[in-house]
């Protein structure tokens, strides 16, 4: 599926999310320019969910102005926290082509009355009043009441002609200063943040805190840590659930970046349905005596407990990163989703908190993240005792991952799981299907086929696969990811020829056709038909490159059972009953073995 039609899917879904009453979001099908106008409505709302974390759809539909007399506004968005006004005018386009590459020219662009706006003035130029929502908006914007500390900015949805200069641009703006959204960043800092989870990264995270259960003279311990990396401060204190599962439901994975993992869905793993159970099976507070607790890595903590309210205080931590316990986090988040937001079940967190151990750097290293990286890994190996961390797990964050990630997303539309469960909310949202996302564990597999090791791929664990003495010498060079993706396509191929023989009972396999390719040889066929491979180009031939390859694979297993050096593999031997000439046959074993790797090529090489 293209990324094109992955974000139309999002949309299709955000239209979903309209109640009834809404029915331009709802037109029926067959009216493509109904359906076509839905979708630019929804893109709007896509990007102030992603940018601005607006996750209610009614809360979204407030800042929508796109109607008859908007003056070419077809958005906004008021920013308390970075005292900010954002103008938005989006241009949809309604096929990929047209999406991707076709450019808004200058004369298709709407003049936006932005300076009329922020005058105040409620009509346009020729007299006629703006539409209700933006008189609505206008009102808000005089009610600012610290309107002096406030800027605007333009937001341009539309791939934007590269002959438009800026002196255009703020012509259009009516002086103000405009970002542009062309459909490549549109893709990068909207589709793939909403399928991934990480969108809306939380400068501060702002938790009230329950101080009727304090014993002592503060409800907080704070102990200050000296190590052979740097000076950092620790801050213990319990924080009611309530807070997490709302801060979590918000800028879920955004807070997860340093974690090993995302979120592990409850039905797969037993710790999240135990911490699950824990907060829905119990009135009282064993949740606090029961779970290890959250370790957040902050850039600035601060704690007060002179709010004005009897049995509260605040506590802002500045630059959030849950790096341990985020599995207890999203579990509390998924249940607020579940029983909170939808009114099932209103008080099941009533009483209930959890420790929160806030790790702090100072407000100087945090433009020096990277030196921090090595403290952090190994904070989070320490503390982790609950779900097992893999070394799969602890390889997510690898530079070469990350890398991978955002090259086979940008150039083919595929989402590469470098963190288990970190397209967990994208596969549930319906915005993508599990299909869609490359299994880490088996793209490493391809790699070996690619490093021509197939019995490797074939045979090493996943611990193995990841440890850094073989993942360090498998995935480390970015100009083979084209290799890498043609030979997971080429498995992929393999695989749904293996699935047609699924219930053939008189040819399972397809044995008669392939040999024991299917049953035992995957990796070995994906290793030959990377001998074919040349460049890019050859991902548009992989279907019959596969083909010429597969259909030769039952002449390979008789050249293999010819090859004096595979005899640990074929025994011959005489049937002392007929006293004929036999070969005791192990081809599960030889895919494994280590004459594979020279017998491929012997073979295949001598075709071409």
């Amino acid at each position: 599926m293209s990324k094109y039609a992955t974000i139309l899917t999002v949309l299709d879904k955000i239209r979903q999310e309209a109640p009834d009453a809404f029915k331009r979001y709802r037109p029926s099908e067959g009216k493509v320019d109904e359906i076509n106008h839905a979708r630019s409505r929804a893109f709007i709302h896509l990007f102030l969910k992603v940018k601005f974390g607006l996750l209610d759809f009614l809360e979204r539909e407030k800042y929508i102005t796109d109607d008859p007399q908007d003056g070419g506004v077809d958005g906004y968005f008021m920013d308390e926290e970075y005292k900010k006004v954002y103008f938005i005018q989006s241009k949809f386009r309604t096929t990929e082509k047209n999406f991707n590459v076709k450019e808004i020219l200058f004369s298709e662009l709407i003049q936006m009355d932005v300076d009329r706006m922020t005058d105040g003035k409620e009509i346009d130029e020729k007299d006629v009043p703006y539409n209700s929502k933006i008189k609505a908006m206008i009102k808000k914007i005089q009610q600012i009441p610290d309107s002096g500390r406030w800027n605007y900015e333009v937001i341009i949805l539309a791939n934007v002609s590269t002959q438009i200069s800026p002196s255009q641009i703020k012509k259009l703006t009516g002086g103000f200063p405009g970002i542009l959204y062309n459909h490549a960043r549109v893709y990068k800092e909207l589709l793939f943040p909403v399928i991934q989870g990480t969108y809306y990264n939380p400068g501060e995270l702002r938790l009230s805190i329950n101080l009727s259960n304090t014993s002592s003279q503060s409800a907080k311990v704070t102990y200050k840590v000296k190590t052979t990396k740097k000076e950092c401060d620790i801050t213990l204190v319990f924080v009611p659930t309530i807070e997490i599962a709302k801060a979590m439901y918000k800028y879920r994975n955004s807070i997860l970046k340093f974690n090993p993992r995302s979120f592990l869905e409850l039905t797969n793993n037993e710790v999240n349905k135990g911490i699950a159970n824990s907060i829905l099976a119990l009135s009282t507070n064993e949740f606090a005596l029961y779970n290890n607790g959250i370790t957040v890595l902050s850039y600035g903590t601060d704690f007060n407990e002179k709010i004005g309210q009897k049995d509260k205080g605040q506590l802002i931590i500045t630059q959030p990163q849950i790096i341990n316990g985020g599995q207890t986090a999203y579990t509390l988040s998924r249940l607020y989703e579940e029983n909170i937001v939808t009114n099932k079940q209103a008080d099941i967190f009533e009483n209930k908190e959890v420790l929160l151990k806030i790790i702090t750097f100072h407000p100087e290293d945090q433009s020096m993240i990277g030196s921090n990286l090595d403290l952090i890994e190994a904070i989070s190996k320490a503390t982790n005792q609950q779900s097992v961390v893999n070394e799969a797990d602890r390889r997510s964050n690898d530079q070469i991952q990350v890398q991978l990630q955002e090259f086979l997303f940008d150039k083919y539309g595929y989402f590469y799981e470098r963190k288990r469960g970190e397209y967990a909310d994208g596969i549930r949202a319906g915005y993508i299907q599990r299909s869609q996302v490359i299994d880490r564990e088996l793209f490493l597999r391809m790699c070996k086929c690619c490093d021509k090791e197939p019995s490797a791929a074939r045979r090493m664990s996943l611990d193995q696969l990841f440890e850094a003495q073989h993942f360090e010498k498998t995935l480390v060079d970015a100009n083979r990811f084209e290799e890498y993706f043609f030979a997971y396509k080429c498995f992929d191929l393999i695989q749904q020829k293996k699935k047609s023989f699924s219930n053939d009972k008189t040819n399972k396999f397809g044995f008669q056709h392939y040999g024991n390719g299917l049953q035992f040889g995957m990796y070995a066929m994906v290793a030959a038909c990377r001998l074919k491979f040349q460049n890019e180009g050859s991902l548009a031939n992989v279907t019959s490159i596969v083909d010429s390859v597969i259909v030769k694979w039952l002449k390979f297993e008789e050249y293999a059972l010819g090859q004096a050096h595979n005899s640990d593999y074929f025994r011959k031997y005489e049937d002392p009953m007929t006293g004929e000439s036999r070969i005791d046959q192990n081809f599960n074993n030889y895919y494994k073995g280590k004459t594979l790797s020279t017998d491929l090529p012997a073979f295949f090489n001598q075709l071409q």
